[in-house]
């Protein structure tokens, strides 16, 4: 059987190619109902099926998203690459991830394979600031979107939630059950990269009790961002001499981690250690006990981060502040703080 072709298309509905191109990619021109009707009646009567590799070599883009996370293994980076799919699903784009592994020569691997299967835009969750990274975007002139974390050395648009906002919040609501201070499970680099959300947490956690009043002298604590690697950590701080009455964690995982240690070394959570955490993944609801936590709007952020790599004139100009999409983040209460119910 013959390939059925777009001029086969324009035959029967009785109009010219163009004006199938028209309906086909949404435009750029309009096309009168009746027609738009015609033509889609022709398509499904033929079986027509557009040639995205044809349409992909003459228009210089196709119709992918993609995206880079530094490990999709993670629930917060899980979902987060989820929520994208969805976002672009919305707008008849598919999603390519790619997995840096906290790694530049990857992110670079990454970036330089999408670009050159010439993707509609790029959404980036960066490790960290990458030199090689900016210049490999700069190289290719990419529409770039970064989202969760802004990186110094790439100056795009970014899309971000109010990471030390919401820590302060949880930081405070663990001071406010009479805990003498609470203790920080930060990231693993003492003088982590400015744009970075844990970085934040932990200006958040520091803010929040510099305005009680209390110390963060020997307070915070490098763990690894994983919970399987955070339990380690864990272990040693609950078992030492010095045990913490709360610990404020910059991300879920490691508050997992952390109950996890807890349990094993049969401390109570919450009656001997509040714990609390930040990015609301569907398994902090889970958790024995149910984890506090700091909510991030994910479906949002994504949906913006999706319009803002394909709609150029969605996209930001001015100064790097203004450059900034900033999402507001909210305290999830449930029962590892020390309150009783969980309350949304």
């Amino acid at each position: 059987m013959a390939k059925v072709t777009r001029d086969d298309v324009a035959r029967l509905a009785g109009t010219s190619t163009a004006v199938v191109s028209y309906v086909i990619n949404n435009g750029p021109r309009p096309v009168a109902p009746a027609t738009r009707e015609r033509v889609l009646a022709a398509i499904k009567q033929l079986g027509y099926r557009p040639d995205r590799v044809a349409q992909a070599m003459a228009s210089r883009r196709t119709d992918l998203i993609g995206m880079i996370v530094p490990d999709a293994r993670q629930p917060f980076f899980a979902e987060m690459a989820h929520a994208v799919e969805q976002a672009a699903a919305e707008r008849g784009k598919m999603v390519l991830v790619g997995n840096s592994d906290y790694r530049d020569e990857r992110e670079v691997h990454y970036l330089r394979a999408f670009l050159g299967m010439r993707v509609s835009g790029l959404i980036l969750v960066s490790q960290g600031p990458s030199e090689r990274a900016a210049a490999e975007i700069e190289a290719w002139d990419a529409r770039v979107v970064l989202l969760h974390e802004r990186p110094e050395a790439i100056d795009d648009v970014a899309v971000v939630t109010d990471d030390i906002g919401g820590a302060q919040l949880a930081t405070r609501h663990l001071l406010e059950h009479g805990n003498a201070y609470v203790a920080c499970l930060g990231g693993t680099e003492e003088t982590p990269a400015v744009g970075d959300p844990v970085a934040d947490h932990v200006e958040g956690w520091r803010r929040a009790m510099h305005e009680s009043g209390r110390s963060t002298e020997g307070r915070l604590f490098q763990a690894p961002y994983n919970r399987y690697d955070a339990y380690q950590v864990a272990l040693g701080l609950l078992a030492g001499p010095d045990r913490p009455p709360a610990i404020f964690c910059a991300t879920d995982d490691q508050a997992i981690g952390v109950l996890r240690a807890a349990r094993e070394l049969r401390i109570d959570v919450p009656g001997e250690l509040a714990v609390a955490g930040f990015d609301d993944v569907k398994e902090a609801g889970l958790t024995d006990p149910p984890l506090t936590t700091v909510f991030s709007d994910r479906p949002a952020m994504a949906r913006a981060a999706v319009d803002l790599v394909l709609d150029d004139s969605l996209r930001v100009v001015g100064s790097r502040r203004e450059r900034l999409k900033q999402f507001p983040s909210a305290l999830v209460i449930r029962r590892s703080c020390g309150c009783g119910e969980p309350t949304a």
